[in-house]
C-alpha cells in the first residue's frame, strides 16, 4: 500500500473529504437560486461552485499581492451591484430601487473620503483594502442591509446638519416614491 493510499484512507482524511463535500454540495444549492451562474455552468461544463470558489480564491490571493488589493476591492464594490442595480431598475417593485440608490450613494460618499485621506489611511492600516473589501460587501449583501444602516445613522444626519433643511431630516423615511416625488418637482422648478 503506497503513501498516498495510506492518507486517503486515514479516518481523519475521510472526514474531511465528506466535510468539504457536504459544504460544496450546500453552496451549489444555493448557487442554483441564480440564473446567471446555471447558464454559465451549462455553457461552460465548469459546476458553478468551482467558478465561484476559484473566483473567492483569486480574489482572496490578489488581496495579498499589494498592488492589486485596490483595483480588486474597487472591482468587488462595483461590478455586481452594477449589474444588480440595472436589474433593480428593470424590476417592478421598488425596494430593490432604493436598495442600490442607497447603495451607491454610501459607496461614492466612501469613495470620497477615502480619496482625500488614502495616504494616511494606508500608513496606519496596512490591511486597509481588505477590510474595505468586507465593508463593501456589508454594504451590498441584503442580509445585512448596511448601505441603508450607513445612510440612516451617518449620512442622513450629517447631511441634515449641513443643509439645515427638513428635506433631510433623520426621522423621514427614503421611500422610491418619495424620492421620484423629490426629482419631478426638482424638475417642474
Amino acid at each position: 500500500m503506497s503513501a498516498t493510499q495510506k492518507v486517503q484512507q486515514h479516518p481523519a482524511f475521510v472526514q474531511a473529504q465528506n466535510k468539504a463535500n457536504y459544504y460544496f454540495q450546500q453552496l451549489d444549492k444555493e448557487l442554483t437560486k441564480y440564473p446567471v451562474l446555471n447558464a454559465f455552468e451549462q455553457r461552460t461544463q465548469v459546476p458553478k461552485t468551482y467558478f465561484v470558489s476559484g473566483t473567492v480564491f483569486l480574489l482572496t490571493l490578489f488581496h495579498f499581492v499589494n498592488p492589486l488589493a485596490a483595483p480588486v476591492s474597487n472591482l468587488v464594490g462595483w461590478a455586481l451591484p452594477c449589474y444588480l442595480s440595472f436589474k433593480a431598475l428593470e424590476s417592478p417593485g421598488h425596494q430593490d430601487d432604493v436598495q442600490w440608490l442607497t447603495y451607491w450613494v454610501v459607496f461614492g460618499f466612501f469613495n470620497f473620503l477615502e480619496s482625500i485621506a488614502l495616504r494616511m489611511v494606508l500608513y496606519y492600516f496596512p490591511w486597509y483594502f481588505a477590510f474595505k473589501t468586507v465593508f463593501i460587501l456589508w454594504l451590498q449583501l441584503p442580509t445585512f442591509r448596511g448601505a441603508q444602516t450607513t445612510y440612516t445613522v451617518v449620512l442622513k444626519p450629517v447631511m441634515s446638519n449641513l443643509s439645515g433643511s427638513r428635506a433631510l431630516a433623520p426621522t423621514d423615511t427614503v421611500t422610491a416614491e418619495g424620492l421620484r416625488d423629490r426629482v419631478a418637482s426638482a424638475n417642474s422648478d
